[in-house]
Order: C-alpha cells, then sequence, then structure tokens
C-alpha cells in the first residue's frame, strides 16, 4: 500500500494529537497570578486580564481633605468596638487562609463549605480570592498608604500580623476586595439568599475598619476592585465552569438538609454593629 494514502488518513489523528500536546503544554506553564499565601492554588486570570487597578481607582485621600475627614471619623467609631464582640468578629473575619476561610460566608449561605462535600465552590471561593487580591496589588504597591494602627499607635485586631502589614499599603483594601467579590458570585448561585450574602460582603469589609487595619475609603475601593474583578472573571471558561458546578452543589446540598455549622443567630447579631459613619 502507497504511503501516501495512510499519511493522508494519519493527518487530522496527528494534527489532533500536536493540539492537545500543545494545550497541556500551555496549562503546564503558570500564567495565571498565584496567590501569596501558603497553598497552591492560582487564580482564574492570566496576568494580563488581571484588572488594572492603578489606573481604575483614584488617588486617597490626603490629610487635611473632606474624604480624610471621613476616613478619620469613621476610624475613631471602628476603634470605639475594641474588645466587643464586634472586635472578635473582625479577629475571625481576618483569617483568608483555606480551609478556615471558605467559611466566612457560611452563614450567608446557609451551609458549610470543604473540599470534600463541595469541591467547586471551595474551589471557586479559593481561586477567585487570589484574583480579588491581585486586582489590589498594583494600586497598593504603588501608593503604599500608611495603615490606621500606623497613623493611630493602637493595637489591631491580628497583632501577629502587623509587622506584615506595615509594608503592605493600605489602598485599596485587599480582603475587602476578597469579601466582595465573593458576595457577588455567591448571591448569584445562591439567589434566594442574595440580600444575605450581600450584607455579609458589606460587613466583612467593614470588619477591617474594626481590625485598625484599613480606612474607610480603602474600603470603598476595594468593593470596586472586587467587582471589576468579578466582571473579568465572567469571561473565563474555567470560571464559568466551576460558577456552575458550584451552583449545582448548593442545590444538592440543600437537598439533603445541610446546614451552616455556625452559631448563625450570634454572628447576625453582632454584624449589626457598625461605625455610625461608614459608608
Amino acid at each position: 500500500m502507497s504511503l501516501i494514502p495512510r499519511l493522508g488518513r494519519a493527518l487530522p489523528w496527528l494534527a489532533v494529537a500536536l493540539s492537545l500536546a500543545g494545550c497541556t503544554a500551555t496549562a503546564s506553564r503558570p500564567t495565571a497570578v498565584e496567590a501569596n499565601v501558603t497553598t497552591k492554588a492560582v487564580g482564574y486570570l492570566d496576568a494580563a486580564a488581571v484588572p488594572a487597578s492603578l489606573a481604575l481607582v483614584p488617588a486617597p485621600p490626603v490629610a487635611g481633605s473632606a474624604g480624610f475627614a471621613l476616613d478619620e471619623q469613621v476610624s475613631r467609631e471602628a476603634r470605639a468596638l475594641r474588645g466587643t464582640p464586634r472586635f472578635a468578629q473582625a479577629t475571625r473575619d481576618a483569617e483568608l487562609g483555606f480551609p478556615e476561610g471558605a467559611n466566612q460566608f457560611s452563614c450567608a449561605i446557609g451551609l458549610d463549605v470543604d473540599a470534600q462535600r463541595t469541591p467547586a465552590l471551595y474551589r471557586l471561593l479559593e481561586r477567585s480570592r487570589i484574583d480579588a487580591s491581585a486586582a489590589t496589588r498594583v494600586a497598593k504597591k504603588h501608593h503604599q498608604r500608611p495603615r490606621p494602627f500606623m497613623v493611630n499607635g493602637e493595637p489591631t485586631c491580628t497583632p501577629e500580623d502587623e509587622a506584615g502589614l506595615r509594608g503592605n499599603g493600605s489602598y485599596p483594601s485587599g480582603h475587602t476586595s476578597i469579601g466582595w467579590a465573593w458576595a457577588l458570585l455567591l448571591s448569584e448561585i445562591a439567589p434566594d439568599r442574595a440580600d444575605a450574602i450581600i450584607a455579609r460582603g458589606r460587613n466583612y469589609g467593614e470588619s477591617r475598619l474594626v481590625c485598625n487595619v484599613h480606612w474607610q475609603s480603602d474600603i470603598l475601593e476595594g468593593r470596586f476592585m472586587g467587582a471589576a474583578a468579578v466582571a473579568r472573571l465572567h469571561d473565563n471558561p474555567m470560571f464559568q465552569r466551576d460558577l456552575l458546578a458550584a451552583r449545582r452543589e448548593i442545590d444538592a446540598a440543600r437537598r439533603t438538609g445541610q446546614q451552616s455549622s455556625r452559631d448563625c443567630a450570634a454572628e447576625e447579631a453582632v454584624l449589626k454593629v457598625r461605625p455610625a459613619s461608614a459608608l
């Protein structure tokens, strides 16, 4: 038999094999933004797709401005909550490492999140956390805004983190960006609990005020960058697959009667306490 016909029949398969090899090679390259945590998780977004925070947020308020006057007022109100249950909640809210961080919205969605029972939801939260954090990084590094505790000399809710926080700019807030991104994503896949989830996104950011590690304007722009990250994520196929799978997991968990193991009534009561002037 002639070699030409055999090659003709083989070429389509060869093309497929080469295409798959190319995909494998591409997937093995660390093109996504890696987490600044001890896990090996990566975000969904390539570095080029991360929102450009320096172009998107204005410079932080300067001393003597109306914006900074509000920052100082909210900070005073927040610091008055030190030693209260709200301060203790702010300490708990500071934890973003996984697996603990996966359940910051456990009460809001009404169930626990873990890698075994809800793997897609766990993955969605962990990877989107990295992208929402990355969305604040360039502006943080550029502005290097001093954090409230560096200005007022008062303690934070996480004293063990203070040394690292001194070298990490305050503006915009990374925790708030993550919390707001999670609020938007979770309200999309658990729409019947959207109000509770969005409220949790707001008070999650406010915990950073109570913790004495962020100013009010940090929080506002953190929400903005979290929303920008979510907009970019919706164009990512892997994110889209995980979002759909996570919604199915939530529906399945509810059918089997799964609930949050936290004291949600107590958490709800505590989170109603907030700085009066906070936006």
